[in-house]
């Protein structure tokens, strides 16, 4: 009998036996290969997710990959045996925002699987057809469990626009961090800096593309083009504000906590700046990171290290919340 994870409520969860849910019309059956655990999964097994973001009891698990397994009416019969990634947010499809692209903004309220609806931390999930992008038949599906959080950052490159030539940053060194020096690198800038607190990151960096690295309380330059923002922080943004030249471009992608100080918005007029923020992945973001990810400029694997049974969700949630530099990406195995 298969399993699943099943959060009942903040510091309570328990494995239940999983049977799948035949997809009904317009929905796929996939079998889950993995589930990668981010930031915002320990937030709802910790409570401080913040209300209407969350709805209890859940199976967690947004960030996934698996293969189709069944297909409902209406849906190609092509996709089963297809490998997939899947968009979480579950949008209306009917509203302005929606009809724009902007399907993260759909004014119907939010729904997002692994947040709202039932999630990847199981055998299968059942979703929507209309969200899944199907991959090369070739690529490795535990690097894939990593294009959700590589979706987010493809939705700040698309933003920041840097164009071949132009001189980008990104703040921050995690694992969104890492995606951002990947999708800047593929739009050949003339440099690329990377600004972060551990030093220890500064070989990954560079392998994934970077041409300098700096910690922030080192002397920082104050006239590139584009900066996205992944760290998560009041700091990181002012950091970021200030390493542009009058008129570039800014992407947020980190949410601070509550009440955080922000941007001078003096600054921001002065400079002229241009801020983008990000919250989620809309479909043209999901399409851009398979289109890179296919073409193999998109690297995951050397942010993976743990992989565990789904049993062990448990050591999971405590290796993602240790504050350990030695920990990156957990995933998550059925």
């Amino acid at each position: 009998m298969s399993t699943a994870v099943v959060i009942d409520a903040p510091g309570e969860h328990r494995l239940v036996p999983h049977e799948p849910r035949r997809p009904e019309a317009g929905e796929a059956l996939v079998r889950v290969h993995a589930s990668g655990i981010c930031g915002s999964d320990r937030e709802v097994y910790q409570g401080n997710r913040p209300e209407g973001y969350v709805r209890y009891p859940l199976t967690p698990g947004h960030e996934w990959s698996g293969t189709v397994e069944a297909v409902g009416a209406g849906v190609p019969g092509s996709l089963v045996g297809r490998k997939v990634v899947g968009e979480g947010f579950r949008n209306c499809q009917v509203c302005d925002r929606c009809h724009a692209g902007d399907t993260t903004l759909c004014t119907a309220g939010y729904e997002e699987t692994g947040f709202t609806q039932p999630g990847a931390m199981a055998a299968t999930l059942t979703l929507p057809a209309r969200l899944l992008h199907a991959l090369p038949d070739d690529c490795d599906l535990t690097a894939a469990a990593l294009l959700e959080p590589a979706a987010c950052i493809a939705a700040a490159a698309l933003k920041g626009n840097a164009q071949p030539g132009e001189r980008v940053a990104v703040v921050g060194t995690g694992t969104l961090g890492m995606f951002a020096v990947q999708f800047l690198k593929a739009n050949s800038p003339a440099e690329l800096l990377v600004v972060g607190t551990r030093r220890d990151r500064e070989a990954l960096s560079r392998q994934y593309g970077a041409t300098d690295f700096r910690t922030k309380d080192q002397e920082l330059p104050d006239d590139f083009d584009v900066v996205i923002e992944t760290a998560g922080s009041a700091d990181a943004a002012r950091i970021s504000a200030g390493l542009l030249r009058r008129g570039g471009r800014l992407v947020l992608t980190g949410i601070p906590a509550p009440g955080a100080e922000g941007l001078d918005p003096t600054d921001l007029v002065v400079k002229q700046l241009e801020v983008h923020t990000v919250f989620g992945a809309p479909p043209d973001a999901w399409a851009h990171t398979v289109r890179v990810f296919a073409a193999g400029l998109l690297d995951p694997l050397p942010l993976v290290t743990h992989e565990l049974p789904l049993t062990e969700f448990s050591q999971a949630i405590e290796l993602v919340g240790a504050g350990d530099p030695k920990v990156g990406k957990v995933l998550l195995r059925p």
